[in-house]
């Protein structure tokens, strides 16, 4: 069934509130799942059903809402903070080959989208079918996310402020290649998209984890609250300026 397409218009708003929305997934999800000692499976199902919901919330509005739509980016990367976790160290995985499993599940789904809509593009979301391949993609690319910001920031020697550093340089190449460069903007959205998850992984565990591991020692409560009060008042600024530019 058609419709107007429910998706935010893509500026440095949006990426901000990704980043912000990313990070916070990273730090609740560990709050709930080693905090709080109700394990990454546990946790996993209470975000995926979290997940559900809000994407039910989402499916069946009939235009754009800020809030159920960042509802929803929040819930993946909660899902897709514990999912990972369980997958790398309950079921023993380790970091790198979850990443490669994420990479191939992650190209799967955008290969079946652009296969059966014959677009990948963000800008042409105007049906449930589609919808569904946008949303099944932000949970793959966000559960992936966690994954190879914990390999970059353990594994492989990084650290936390190493592993942002280093994705952070590939987001700013991404910038230059939009206006610089011929390379495709569907193509660089993703990458962007895909890569602003560890980026937030990282950053996240920089805050909560203590000295002696190379974090910043704030915790996951404190860093939990900031970047939830952070979330909230950029989602105020979003749906302020919907409204206006809607009037």
């Amino acid at each position: 069934m058609k419709g107007l397409n429910k998706l935010p218009e893509i500026t440095i708003l949006f990426w901000i509130i990704k980043i912000i929305a990313t990070t916070l997934g990273e730090t609740a999800g560990d709050l709930l799942s080693m905090t709080f000692h109700v394990g990454y499976a546990g946790s996993s199902v209470i975000f995926l059903l979290f997940f559900l919901v809000s994407l039910l919330i989402q499916l069946t509005s009939k235009r754009f809402h800020p809030i159920i739509y960042w509802t929803v980016i929040l819930s993946t990367s909660l899902a897709g903070t514990t999912m990972s976790d369980f997958m790398d160290r309950s079921l023993g995985l380790g970091y790198a080959t979850g990443t490669m499993i994420l990479i191939v599940i992650l190209f799967a789904i955008l290969s079946i989208w652009k296969y059966v809509e014959k677009t990948i593009s963000v800008a042409e979301i105007n049906a449930s079918r589609s919808e569904i391949f946008y949303w099944s993609s932000i949970l793959a690319s966000n559960t992936l996310g966690t994954a190879l910001g914990d390999f970059l920031a353990d594994d492989s020697g990084l650290g936390f402020l190493g592993g942002a550093a280093l994705i952070g340089s590939l987001l700013i190449f991404a910038v230059f290649a939009y206006y610089r460069t011929k390379i495709s903007h569907i193509v660089l959205f993703w990458f962007a998209f895909v890569l602003t998850r560890p980026f937030g992984a990282t950053f996240g565990d920089l805050l909560t984890k203590s000295h002696e591991k190379g974090g910043l020692n704030f915790g996951t409560i404190g860093s939990t609250i900031t970047l939830g009060s952070l979330l909230v008042i950029f989602i105020f600024i979003s749906t302020k300026k919907y409204r206006v530019s809607n009037r």
